[in-house]
């Protein structure tokens, strides 16, 4: 079982994007996807998605939102992928080089005509409807076979 955060950093209509083409046995390589990556022992979601975004971005982000846990079951051979989904808006800095691929503002109307992962396309859209969400989508051989969600009321004073 792995444990991971995956995170959409947005501002002014536009979402950070990660075009991944450069870390060698990427599952991910060709995709665009959030930044984010595995937590290490003894951290929460929280901090290593502040950790991550920073990593992989040069952005330093406060006060992560969480929007949502994926479940995806065998998404790598060996082992089931647990991931809680956060959006910043609160940051500074400037962006570096990311280690990962390539980093790109996209306007929030372009992003489902990026190459997502199929199951992205649907939670994608819910961050940016402002729900909260619990879903499990199955992949076989890179392609979506199932999925399942279940939403859940607003938390905090009618506001998430």
């Amino acid at each position: 079982m792995k444990l991971a955060t995956l995170c959409y950093i947005r501002k002014d209509g536009k979402t950070l994007m990660l075009f991944r083409n450069k870390k060698e046995r990427d599952v991910h390589e060709g995709k665009w996807n959030g930044l984010g990556g595995k937590l290490e022992p003894g951290e929460s979601p929280e901090e290593c998605a502040i950790r991550e975004v920073f990593e992989e971005s040069g952005l330093r982000a406060t006060r992560p939102l969480l929007r949502g846990i994926l479940t995806f079951p065998k998404f790598t051979p060996k082992d089931d992928w647990y991931v809680f989904v956060y959006e910043f808006s609160h940051f500074n800095g400037e962006l570096i080089d990311s280690p990962e691929g390539e980093l790109e503002w996209v306007d929030d109307d372009k992003i489902f005509d990026l190459n997502l992962w199929e199951g992205d396309h649907f939670f994608l859209k819910w961050v940016f409807e402002r729900k909260f969400f619990s879903a499990k989508f199955i992949y076989q051989n890179g392609e979506l076979e199932d999925q399942a969600v279940t939403f859940y009321p607003e938390l905090v004073n009618g506001r998430n």
